[in-house]
């Protein structure tokens, strides 16, 4: 019972006890991994690929600027830097730094992780640079100069903590936060809104808006024209992790629109408030599909919310999911995946309804939307596949042009790979998609080490990507690579995530358990050489994977997990997710709790494969506990086990590329142990 839980004192993050146990774990698995002839040109192989100087630097539009964050071999922690377009779009921009998290770092006696910069439109001058201790969620907040590169004296600060905030304009600022008891929800979020005044300490901010203690979180979005007004102000009232309350506030009491509780602001652009459905909505006569991006006239929403009629943009078919929307000047870019393949399209509203334009961009690949301007219709996206380095455009919104900027590298030879997609039916029939990234001449013959990565949850998608750590350090070491694309995910819309909800999770374990099945029956592997991988919820599957068909895999690496589902609502920001798996408290979900959780059903009896836990200390998002318990009881039942505890790295696990390079080469050197040797 999890009221006797002997390993209770594991979750007491840093007491001298607990990282006792942990430095004990931590110097008996790096001793074995560390130790084997293959595990340094592993961690070699992995560092250089992720410090490549010829990687490709991701942008963002910064006033008339484009600014990248970047991090190497020298640049540990990494400095913010900005170019211009046309420098940027030569094989050798010039950059000027904006911020050294290094030299901040040095200075400071801290090991600063950068959480970005809020930026005050139009110039983008102004900014609020979030740092965060060691990777943790919680960040403190500084105001900074971007044109002089420097942080402001006497300027906006808000203390470490999770929090969020918005400029509404140079002297004023939304902020939500802790203020104190009682302004904090269970799941360790603010819900209250305030409005800081420059100058003002953080006691005389001025109250504008309030959720309740039971909220999973409240936050803003101030809404603006592209050239800075402010027309108006959303606040989110987050009743549970996917339920919503969505008001307008102005000068006036806060305006609720009647968009469902199952609905995701999206952005602001011509006047128009865009959003995606995750239910169906029947409004005034007319029904609006889950799935569908649909938009409200801000200006009607003000005058009368009741009367507005909505706008549909784009209604997703059933094997179709609209992944990301942004606005530039006066037009909305949107991905949308058939199949988990994606495309992009523009759409530009003439006054009474939205008008499409596809981009052309490479087909049977990822397509990500990774910078955007206001200013005008410019944005950059990237394309990818998993045997195809990535490709950045620029796009022009306004002419529909598309145009290749910068490519990667290849990073290890494909040229004996190819991919495939199957699906295979569940314990229930649904088909459940996944692809294979495999050898061309396979024998098919059983014998293949096989590494299967799933996740299953929150409606988030696996989609194609190109995978040069696993390429370099699995595929080229003859293994074979799987993307299972589980219920849970988001790859066919709403439905496909709901569909494993709560009591319906069971769902998602049997998708993946159907896809470990059709690779055997396949003869591409068997279960002495298949391993799988996951982290976060995905860490919670391999855990019940190796709780429930212990027998299907020989190696299991499970990256920052949930374990103990009758007390993970009661773990730092658990209790924001008990819409996704249901309340230990209640007595019927505690049913199906107990029935997948697997710190409860591990036990005496199954031959159970080794597995490696991997988490942080500094990860305030899932709590350590759960790994560390796991990992505590295995040992009590006398059965194998590795584990390492990165002391920072927040939910990555990792505080810098350096760490993320040794985490690949122990979990590579784990997989081989077991599946190659």
């Amino acid at each position: 019972m999890t009221e006797n839980d002997p390993f209770l004192w594991l979750e007491d993050v840093e007491s001298d006890t607990a990282l006792a146990w942990v430095r004990e774990q931590n110097a008996r698995t790096l001793a074995l991994l560390e130790a084997d002839p293959r595990y340094q040109g592993l961690h070699d192989a992995a560092l250089k690929i992720i410090t490549a100087q010829d990687r490709i630097p991701y942008p963002r539009f910064l006033g008339r600027a484009l600014a990248n964050f970047w991090q190497d071999e020298s640049q540990v922690r990494g400095r913010w830097r900005r170019t211009t377009l046309d420098s940027y779009r030569t094989a050798d921009p010039r950059w000027e730094t904006i911020l050294d998290l290094d030299a901040l770092a040095a200075a400071e006696g801290k090991n600063w992780v950068f959480h970005g910069g809020v930026t005050l439109p139009p110039d983008e001058r102004l900014a609020l640079i979030g740092l965060s201790d060691g990777g943790k969620d919680a960040s403190e907040w500084r105001e900074f100069d971007t044109i002089d590169g420097r942080f402001i004296d006497g300027g906006f600060f808000l203390p470490e903590g999770k929090q969020s905030t918005n400029w509404l304009d140079e002297n004023m600022l939304l902020v939500g936060r802790d203020w104190g008891p009682g302004t904090m929800t269970a799941s360790g979020y603010p819900f209250v809104l305030k409005r800081l005044r420059r100058g003002a300490p953080l006691g005389a901010a001025e109250e504008v808006f309030r959720g309740a203690p039971e909220d999973v979180n409240v936050r803003p979005a101030v809404l603006r024209d592209p050239d800075g007004p402010v027309r108006g102000v959303l606040m989110f009232r987050a009743r549970t992790f996917f339920e919503t309350e969505t008001y307008l506030v102005g000068d006036g009491a806060p305006i609720r629109l009647p968009v469902p509780l199952k609905s995701q602001f999206r952005d602001f652009v011509s006047g128009q408030l865009v959003f995606t459905l995750e239910e169906p909505w029947q409004w005034r006569g007319a029904t609006y599909a889950s799935g569908a991006l649909i938009s409200l006239d801000l200006a009607a929403c003000l005058a009368d919310a009741e009367t507005v009629e909505p706008v549909l943009i784009y209604a997703p078919g059933p094997r179709e999911m609209i992944e990301s929307v942004v606005a530039t000047h006066s037009r909305l870019l949107v991905t949308v995946y058939r199949n988990v393949r994606g495309s992009a399209v523009s759409y530009r509203f003439d006054g009474a309804a939205w008008v499409s334009t596809p981009l052309s961009l490479p087909e049977n690949a990822s397509v990500t939307l990774v910078a955007w301007s206001e200013r005008d219709e410019t944005a950059f996206l990237d394309a990818a596949g998993f045997l195809t380095p990535n490709t950045l455009y620029l796009a022009d919104l306004a002419v529909a042009s598309v145009e290749a900027v910068k490519s990667s590298p290849v990073r290890f030879d494909a040229s004996p790979f190819l991919v495939e997609q199957f699906e295979t039916a569940s314990a229930d029939g649904t088909l459940v998609p996944y692809f294979v990234i495999r050898p061309r001449n396979l024998a098919f013959d059983g014998i293949a080490p096989t590494l299967l990565y799933g996740y299953g949850g929150f409606q988030i998608s696996m989609t194609p990507s190109y995978v040069p750590v696993a390429g370099k350090l699995w595929l080229e070491h003859g293994g074979v690579y799987v993307i299972a694309n589980i219920r849970g995910g988001g790859e066919f819309g709403p439905e496909w995530h709901q569909a494993a909800l709560k009591g319906d999770r069971q769902r998602a374990y049997d998708d993946f358990i159907s896809v470990a099945e059709d690779l055997i029956r396949r003869k591409i592997t068997s279960p002495r050489r298949l391993g799988i991988m996951g982290g976060s919820n995905g860490g919670l599957l391999m855990g019940v994977m190796l709780t429930q068909r212990p027998e299907l895999f020989h190696a299991v690496v499970i990256q920052v997990p949930l374990l103990d589902m009758l007390r993970y609502h009661k773990l730092l920001a658990g209790a924001s997710w008990m819409a996704e798996y249901g309340d230990p408290d209640d007595a019927q979900e505690a049913v199906f709790l107990r029935r997948i959780s697997p710190y409860q059903n591990l036990r005496a009896g199954p031959a159970y494969p080794e597995p490696f836990f991997l988490t942080s200390t500094k990860d305030d998002r899932v709590h350590p506990g759960h790994a560390r318990k796991m990992a505590a009881k295995m040992a009590t039942l006398g059965r194998p086990f590795l584990y390492y505890e990165n002391i920072d790295g927040g939910h990555a696990a990792a505080a810098n590329l350096q760490e993320r390079a040794r985490r690949n080469g122990l979990e590579f050197t784990y997989l081989m142990r077991k599946l190659m040797d």
